[in-house]
């Protein structure tokens, strides 16, 4: 009597189990997730995508939207978000918003690798060519120059051909990646590598034209619903996107996010370690300080885990490290300027060539560079005045210190006998006779015995 119970059981468990999974191959889920990039990208930028893409995961999203207006970043970063894209079992759309934004340089990578590219009106996207080839563009790193008022638009200046073979490898590097990922998703391999190998770029019309996007879109909502019902590949399978009705929660980065984005922006990590190297030098030379020390020590660890994440040239760190050790030896051994003057040389030309690329947002400010080489040198200038200042004021403590005090004779000697000095008595010699009562000058010492001669005679003899 059991068995009828037994298989309808079964067969109830089993169509739960197709139901789940026809559900999870059409793309259903509870929300849509959207993230925002607003900067050039960098480590923090792969951190915040990373994880969210894992919590995306773990909460059963139907979609991940990354809103995204870019000047461009670092290749390692880049490459990181675009693995975790493809590696990632919740499809992600790349979206260039709002109006005016663009996807330039590393953005146009991520915009092919994600499953939907879509751009809103009035954006942009191109000029992937790689830094180290085509040159930094002013303003930005888009690689355009706009028109003035009356005057035809011009095409976009080609970048130089590269001529080393380390340049042509780095090229064709990064031609045979974007034409891998528009394979992949099955856009316009050709244009990608227009893109790579002549900085072009695209207006959101002609990129949808030219099959580079899927979609034009004017927002958020009206992106779900031109993706809704589309099939995507994720890991693989095809995936039918049901978006309809889904709520859209916005995901700020977290704590360590900012964190990462602040401690990994250049001029904060370069201020860091100089931080760190003069509280280090004020704690060696004040020990048992304290404070100089930690605050030193932590915004040294903190600027060198920056630096792992950043293109260092250690060429650059070299040149720093050798222009405060020239600088603090001016200030314990002054060479009328000589060490001074070639720390301050060696520390600006360390710190201008620190930041090892030319990628928009990730150089060190001039005028950080400045503010902190006078700030160096004034530093520097007060510690000499200051010592110079010291050799010349009066002995305060020692033996020393008691040359040219004066004591007491505490009775008649000549030769040798006992004075008075400070409140203590001493052993003394004088080549001139005193008498008890007398001023006396210590004119120098001989290990615990001073010289003295008298100052003043203030015994008076008396007649008996």
């Amino acid at each position: 009597m059991r068995l009828p119970y037994i298989l309808l059981l079964m067969f109830s468990l089993a169509g739960a189990a197709v139901a789940q999974e026809r559900d999870t191959a059409a793309g259903s889920g509870s929300h849509v997730m959207q993230l925002t990039v607003a900067d050039a990208i960098g480590p923090a930028t792969d951190d915040y995508i990373e994880r969210a893409l894992g919590h995306a995961a773990a909460e059963g999203a139907a979609l991940v939207v990354i809103r995204m207006d870019t000047p461009g970043g670092l290749d390692t970063a880049m490459r990181g978000i675009i693995k975790n894209i493809v590696n990632s079992p919740v499809p992600v759309a790349t979206y260039v918003a709002p109006s005016g934004a663009r996807a330039a340089s590393a953005g146009t990578y991520i915009l092919y690798a994600s499953h939907i590219a879509a751009m809103a009106p009035g954006t942009n996207l191109g000029a992937a060519t790689p830094i180290a080839i085509g040159g930094g563009f002013p303003g930005g790193g888009d690689g355009e120059e706009e028109p003035q008022q009356g005057e035809p638009e011009k095409p976009a200046a080609e970048p130089a051909a590269p001529k080393s073979a380390g340049e042509r490898k780095v090229l064709n590097d990064a031609i045979a990646y974007i034409r891998g990922l528009a394979q992949m998703r099955g856009r316009n391999a050709e244009w990608a590598e227009k893109a790579v190998r002549e900085a072009a770029s695209l207006p959101a019309q002609e990129a949808l034209e030219l099959g580079v996007i899927d979609i034009i879109a004017g927002s958020v909502p009206d992106l779900l619903q031109q993706a809704d019902g589309r099939v995507v590949q994720v890991q693989g399978g095809e995936r039918t996107l049901r978006l309809g009705g889904l709520p859209v929660r916005e995901v700020e980065p977290d704590w360590r996010s900012r964190l990462l984005s602040v401690i990994t922006n250049p001029n904060v990590a370069y201020i860091l370690m100089l931080l760190g190297i003069y509280g280090l030098i004020l704690e060696f030379s004040n020990p048992g300080a304290i404070v100089p020390g930690t605050i030193g020590a932590i915004a040294l660890l903190l600027a060198l885990y920056a630096f792992q994440l950043l293109p260092i040239n250690i060429a650059g760190v070299a040149l720093i490290l050798l222009g405060v050790a020239l600088m603090v030896a001016e200030a314990f051994e002054p060479s009328f300027g000589m060490l001074g003057i070639g720390g301050v040389i060696a520390f600006v030309f360390g710190s201008i060539i620190l930041i090892d690329t030319e990628v928009p947002g990730f150089g060190i400010d001039l005028s950080v560079i400045v503010i902190f080489a006078l700030t160096s040198v004034l530093l520097f200038v007060f510690a000499i005045g200051m010592a110079f200042k010291a050799r010349h004021r009066p002995v305060v403590s020692g033996m020393e210190q008691i040359i040219g005090s004066e004591a007491v004779a505490l009775a008649d000697f000549d030769g040798q006998g006992t004075v008075a000095v400070h409140s203590e008595i001493w052993s003394a010699t004088t080549r001139t006779p005193v008498h008890k009562g007398d001023a006396l000058r210590i004119t120098g010492f001989k290990g615990l015995v001073l010289e003295v001669e008298p100052v003043t005679r203030q015994h008076e003899e008396k007649e008996s």
